[in-house]
């Protein structure tokens, strides 16, 4: 089957990070904050339970942000940049959709070649002195159904999530097709659920479903 819009989940998917985990590592927070990620990635908590409560923990400033989108791009998944050449020789638009922060996506983003309006993350908002002062509580990302949203508001009937949460099987309400990737985690709901599944640490494993 052949896509004509193909969407990324970014943490655990196109980076081997989950960023607001590492973010959390940083201020010393980290054991705490990746059991709340994990479940809600597993289906155990809604995604809303949690996602303001870890930022209000973390409060991370724009040096923490800069810090963390560096990090997205040095662990880069094998593969990605294959991926998205590929892609782009055929012609696919190509969307990032996450539940993480916008800030720290967005130069990830530009070294794919990935145009900033396709990229679907919470924003996050900092004082003239860089502190953080909040995020942007209205996104549908920070809460569950958000990636389903995203889609609807595609308008594409023929579309594919890749992905590796719980919140990326969502894209399935929208008639999308969801390839699990299960080569950073490898999730049993995932793998059960989704369309079709790579455990495969390389993403280029992706691209037979996809093209």
């Amino acid at each position: 089957m052949s896509f004509d819009i193909v969407c990324f989940d970014c943490d655990s998917t196109l980076s081997k990070i989950e960023g607001i985990d590492e973010l959390a590592r940083r201020e010393g927070l980290g054991e705490e904050l990746v059991k709340l990620t994990d479940a809600a990635m597993n289906g155990e908590v809604p995604l809303e339970a949690i996602y303001g409560k870890r930022l209000d923990l973390i409060k991370p400033n724009r040096v923490a942000m800069e810090w963390v989108a560096e990090l997205y791009i040095t662990e880069l998944v094998d593969g990605v940049t294959d991926v998205f050449a590929e892609l782009a020789k055929h012609n696919k638009v190509v969307h990032i959709i996450s539940g993480g922060l916008l800030p720290a996506i967005l130069p990830l983003a530009k070294l794919l070649n990935v145009p900033e309006t396709n990229v679907h993350a919470v924003d996050v908002y900092f004082a003239d002195n860089g502190d953080y002062l909040g995020y942007e509580t209205d996104s549908p990302l920070a809460k569950n159904g958000g990636k389903a949203a995203i889609i609807k508001s595609l308008h594409a009937p023929n579309l594919v999530l890749i992905g590796d949460g719980k919140t990326d099987l969502e894209a399935q309400q929208t008639g999308a097709k969801v390839i699990g990737f299960g080569g950073v985690v490898n999730r049993k709901l995932v793998r059960e659920n989704a369309n079709f599944f790579v455990a495969d640490k390389n993403l280029t494993a992706v691209l037979p479903y996809i093209l």
